[in-house]
Order: structure tokens, then sequence, then C-alpha cells
């Protein structure tokens, strides 16, 4: 059971961030092929986000799991809603519908 504290702690991470990644490892360095794949979509689409290296936080590696009732990593939140893994993402990217999805994200900055 995930303390309160490190719930709170999540749940500030996602309100603070439009786009949020909880994934393996950096976007310069992903630790997982999961991580990676989600990281390439979110590059493709230009848009700002930001990320958590759950390997380093173990309360936050157990706890986004609780959080979201998700088993798995990565895990993308847009405007505070959970989205799922790079399965999903993958599904949505081939829809066309992770574009929608992104539609007022800001873009990088190139």
């Amino acid at each position: 059971m995930t303390d309160p504290a490190t719930h709170d702690r999540i749940a500030k991470l996602v309100g603070d961030h439009p786009v949020l990644l909880f994934m393996k490892g950096t976007p310069l360095f992903p630790q997982c092929g999961f991580s990676s794949r989600a990281i390439a979509m979110l590059d493709r689409l230009g848009i700002e986000y930001e990320t958590v290296d759950v390997l380093q936080d173990m309360e936050i590696r157990q706890g986004i799991k609780e959080y979201s009732d998700w088993p798995t990593i990565p895990q993308l939140y847009v405007k505070g809603e959970f989205i799922g893994g790079s399965d999903i993402m993958m599904e949505m990217w081939e829809a066309g519908e992770l574009h929608t999805l992104m539609d007022g994200i800001p873009t990088r900055a190139q």
C-alpha cells in the first residue's frame, strides 16, 4: 500500500505537468524498450513533456502502479488523466488519437 505522502507527490507531479511520462531511465538514456518507444512517440509529436525516472525513486516506482491501478511502466499522463503504457500509446499513435490528444500542448523550442 502506497503511503499518503507518496500518493500526494505523484498527484502533484501529474497535476503540475500537462504531459508527464513515468519511465525507466531518462529521455536521453531510456532503460527499457517500452520507455524508449514512448519517448520516441512524444519526441515525434514535438510537444513539451516531462519525465520521472522511476529507477531513481523506489517509492514512486511502486506508488505509480497503485496510483493508476496499472501494473507496468512507462505510464503516460496528459492533462492530469492516465492514458496508458507504450502499447496503448502505439495504438493511439496509429489511429491518430495521440496527436489529437496533444492539441493545445505547447511545442518544444527548437
